[in-house]
């Protein structure tokens, strides 16, 4: 990915994951999302890293989550 002149570094590129889901989980989910501001994808990679950290399991190379929020306008 080449950085254009002028503009602020790019994130890694994220991995797309097909995730098929009982349509109540994903509402369930949906909703406990939207209550801490976040989109369902966003609040679903929180869910699984706090699991990696509590099984002792966290990649050492693990990027940080993005930040929340509007990309800034640049």
């Amino acid at each position: 990915m080449a950085e254009q002149p002028g503009s602020s570094p790019q994130r890694p590129e994220r991995k797309p994951v097909l995730l098929r889901l009982d349509p109540v989980v994903h509402e369930a989910l949906a909703r406990w999302a939207a209550d801490d501001l976040r989109s369902l994808n966003a609040h679903i990679e929180v869910l699984l890293r706090d699991s990696l950290k509590r099984a002792g399991r966290t990649p050492k190379n693990a990027g940080p989550l993005p930040k929340r929020g509007r990309p800034s306008a640049s």
